[in-house]
């Protein structure tokens, strides 16, 4: 460089300004709040999609930050969903039903008697039962002191036994001795609630229907998919997630899963495969 304009008094160049610290540090800072509102934004987009009905889902469209957006947000309800269906058809390709019946009546009374009793249980009564009375005639004419002897190991014994004899009354009166295959019929009937009505209607007769028992209620919370708050809340989650023609087989293998692998009490998180990769964070943490 020639000594003049642009060099310094020995005449070299200047040196270059040097970079501000804090400048760089606040570019960069605000930077990573920039990518950090994009993840929250699409987060939340994937969260209003997930709230459609899983039934009408269309494929999502992917973009190029897809995958790095379901790492750091976490499985997709969709996607948990399917993984649970998946894994459930794999374990439970068939599922039987497990109380022992020959037709809609013996299912109901087995159903009414699996309250708060084991269906292994119910299964050693019934037959002894059905001997005598396996049709709504039969069980009037044998009284209800007689069915309450008899079904007695199975637990409230008395208002079962009321309940069995109350509903063949009216079967026999307003029914033609048939149950009928409607919701509200099989509620009106003593001691048939709405999880009772629901097993017939999806077991006995082939309507799509989802009873909820304790192992889908603590299963759903467990997986997620629903908040616990309450039976109905439950079942309302499981009808909008899970699509309309399977509910009669999946209640069947949510429930065989849970006895074996996500029992209420003992679960252990290594069996658990479900539980281990949708779950809840604070029941992961409580059951490993």
């Amino acid at each position: 460089c020639v000594s003049g304009a642009g060099c310094d008094s020995v005449g070299f160049p200047p040196s270059p300004p040097q970079a501000d610290p804090v400048g760089r540090l606040v570019s960069g800072f605000k930077f990573l709040v920039m990518v950090a509102v994009y993840i929250a934004l699409d987060c939340f987009s994937h969260m209003q999609h997930e709230t459609s009905d899983t039934q009408h889902r269309t494929s999502d469209i992917r973009h190029p930050t897809s995958d790095m957006i379901t790492f750091l947000c976490g499985m997709t309800k969709a996607k948990k969903v399917q993984f649970v269906v998946d894994t459930l058809e794999e374990l439970y390709p068939e599922t039987p039903i497990p109380l022992d019946h020959k037709d809609p009546y013996t299912l109901l009374v087995a159903v009414l008697l699996s309250a708060q009793c084991t269906d292994e249980r119910v299964n050693k009564i019934t037959p002894i039962l059905f001997d005598k009375a396996d049709n709504p005639y039969d069980m009037v004419k044998l009284g209800q002191d007689t069915i309450q002897e008899i079904i007695r190991p199975c637990g409230l014994s008395p208002m079962k036994s009321k309940g069995i004899y109350g509903l063949s009354h009216i079967l026999i009166n307003e029914h033609n001795g048939e149950v009928p295959a409607d919701f509200t019929a099989l509620e009106a009937l003593p001691a048939v609630g709405h999880k009772t009505a629901s097993v017939v209607m999806a077991q006995a007769f082939g309507v799509p229907a989802f009873p909820v028992d304790t192992h889908i209620h603590r299963l759903m919370y467990r997986w997620n998919l629903s908040n616990g708050k309450s039976v109905a809340q439950t079942e309302k989650d499981a009808k909008r997630l899970f699509p309309k023609e399977i509910w009669n087989k999946l209640h069947l293998q949510i429930i065989y899963y849970g006895r074996e692998y996500s029992p209420a009490r003992g679960a252990k998180i290594e069996k658990d495969v479900i539980t281990r990769t949708v779950g809840r964070k604070s029941v992961i943490r409580e059951i490993s």
